[in-house]
């Protein structure tokens, strides 16, 4: 995915309040940018680093920038949580998640379980129905290893929960965690963090939720699916 228009650099001043970002911009202006990242973002949020932002396309909106993405001790790191899913598509269309190559049709947004929708569902006449669920990755504190969630997710776990039961009722159930940095080679679920969705998981796989974590091409022009890395215990 190219960021159409050109990421603009700046300095981050501080993120508050969850969904705002100061920014000061090369030219020395502030603006403040829309934050769709609404986790914890640990690590991420230190005052000085640099900060790549878009221009809103609606000239009626309140919030004129959104946030895209900040570099950390060097690393690249996408912080918009709508990235994934678009990349995701744009990998599996061009088949390039190996893993979930084969379907004729793919669906976004399509509802299933209690009250809720699936990120992709994949389909072919002959084979189980494959529901595909996208987390987003930014949290790292070990070289390399990047984990999930950041802070306590108990919607995270409500959708282990409903791929598991699809699981259950007979179709395919992927978890599917896109690394937004490219510093990692390793994923890992972050226990300490949230224990319940820990727990969730194992109980998940058992049932035959299939986890897979791929990694991203970072740059300030564009992000897209890479390689899928080892998932450690």
């Amino acid at each position: 995915m190219k960021f159409e228009p050109p990421l603009i650099e700046g300095r981050l001043i501080e993120r508050y309040k969850r969904f705002f970002a100061d920014i000061e911009l090369e030219d020395g202006s502030v603006i403040t940018a829309h934050c769709a990242n609404t986790g914890s973002m640990a690590g991420l949020k230190e005052p000085g680093n640099r900060a790549w932002v878009s221009k809103a396309s609606n000239p009626n909106r309140k919030l004129k920038y959104d946030w895209r993405v900040v570099e950390v001790d060097g690393a690249m790191v996408g912080i918009h949580t709508a990235i994934p899913n678009t990349i995701v598509e744009e990998a599996l269309i061009e088949d390039r998640i190996a893993e979930l190559t084969g379907y004729d049709s793919l669906r976004r947004e399509v509802k299933y379980g209690q009250n809720s929708r699936i990120d992709f569902l994949l389909e072919s006449q002959g084979r189980r129905p494959c529901y595909v669920e996208v987390k987003s990755i930014t949290f790292s504190r070990k070289p390399g290893l990047a984990e999930f969630p950041d802070s306590p997710t108990a919607r995270g776990t409500k959708h282990l929960g409903e791929l598991q039961a699809m699981a259950e009722g007979g179709a395919r159930a992927v978890m599917l965690y896109a690394i937004q940095r490219d510093d990692c080679s390793r994923f890992s679920i972050a226990a300490d963090v949230d224990p319940a969705y820990q727990i969730a998981l194992t109980h998940a796989r058992k049932s035959g939720v299939e986890s897979l974590a791929y990694a991203c091409n970072m740059s300030i022009d564009e992000i897209s699916i890479s390689t899928r890395v080892k998932i450690v215990e």
